[in-house]
């Protein structure tokens, strides 16, 4: 028993004081606000932390508090977003925000199973935010804690949230009840820095006393690697402009990229070319017909499961179009910029944006 009490102690202790020397210092760890800290972990999902640092410092300025973010508009939101990809995040954020600010006068729930109920608060998130800012006794486990177990486990499987349960039983014992926010911080800044999914470097680890996969020499094979397969899409969308204004539409509020705008096409079907392809999806979504195109620029953008090559041709229409479902409205190159974009099409709207300076140049 003694023996067991001594590792737990000794675990914590080598943990704390390599974290108290190694951290990073990020704007989210130099403050207790919960709703800061909420931000910021709904960010850093499926997100690296370098890429999230920008977002979360304009984010907190445009919405800094619970109530700011609760009147705001969704497309400011999205805008605000744009980029961050897996937009239901953010939508969480506004809805969760209105609830706290209609039902919490304000403030972010320091009550679990209130808070867990709430759009967009998980296990992990709720974990997270409730020891981080509020101390209480949540442990929480992500890609970076999960990994660090299963080697301190030496657990052969991939990494998945099914094997949660089992790593948070070995996690018990070793468990703040004080202090746990510095605990949780901790293992997944072990995590992030030391314990990697590639080339982990175990010879400047605090723990490899602890590590039974780096016992066994397995740490470079340990979780399984994920075997991942991306589908490769192309499509083709029409710049269309009429005294100096550009036609884009809205998505669907429900599906991918919901709410989000767009250049009017879709995707090319594989017996088609890009101009066919550019042809049917004017003729399907806007009831016109093309008279010339034009390739104006190719992006590239990777999703989640997805490799997508976007092509943009300016086109001239024969007739004027003919709007069916969905949102649609003329706006300026000005404007575009203030509108929520998936992450290819903003890369067009940029596109649109250094051309016209150069042509201002060259006049």
């Amino acid at each position: 028993m003694e023996n067991a009490e001594n590792r737990t102690r000794a675990l914590r202790r080598k943990l704390r004081l390599w974290y108290q020397k190694n951290h990073r210092e990020l704007p989210w760890r130099q403050t207790k606000d919960a709703y800061k800290i909420w931000v910021s972990e709904v960010m850093l999902q499926q997100t690296t932390v370098q890429a999230v640092i920008p977002y979360y410092k304009n984010w907190v300025r445009l919405f800094p508090d619970v109530k700011t973010l609760s009147c705001a508009p969704l497309q400011k939101i999205l805008k605000a977003w744009q980029g961050l990809g897996y937009y239901q995040r953010a939508k969480n954020l506004h809805k969760s925000a209105q609830i706290m600010a209609d039902k919490f006068a304000g403030q972010i729930p320091q009550d679990y199973n209130k808070l867990i109920r709430l759009p967009g608060f998980g296990t992990y998130i709720t974990a997270a935010v409730l020891s981080v800012a509020f101390d209480k006794p949540y442990p929480v486990i992500d890609a970076n804690v999960r990994r660090v177990l299963m080697r301190l486990t030496r657990m052969r499987r991939e990494a998945s949230p099914k094997n949660d349960k089992t790593l948070l039983e070995f996690l018990k014992p070793y468990f703040p009840q004080k202090k746990t926010g510095l605990f949780n911080q901790a293992m997944m800044e072990l995590g992030a820095l030391v314990c990697k999914v590639k080339n982990p470097l175990c010879l400047i680890c605090p723990l490899p006393e602890f590590c039974e996969a780096f016992k066994a020499g397995k740490q470079e094979i340990i979780p399984t690697p994920k075997k991942r397969t991306y589908q490769k899409i192309e499509v083709v969308v029409g710049i269309i402009q009429e005294n100096g204004k550009y036609l884009v539409q809205k998505r669907p509020s429900k599906g991918l990229l919901a709410d989000l705008w767009e250049f009017p096409g879709g995707k090319r079907k594989a017996e088609e070319t890009l101009e066919e392809a550019l042809r049917r999806e004017i003729r399907e979504e806007l009831a016109a017909d093309i008279a010339t195109e034009k390739l104006l620029t190719q992006v590239r953008h990777s999703y989640t499961q997805f490799r997508v090559t976007l092509s943009a041709y300016e086109c001239r229409l024969k007739n004027k179009p003919r709007y069916k479902k969905v949102q649609h409205k003329w706006v300026t190159l000005k404007a575009l910029r203030h509108l929520p974009f998936p992450s290819g099409s903003a890369k067009i709207v940029h596109f649109l944006e250094e051309r016209d300076k150069s042509e201002g140049k060259n006049k």
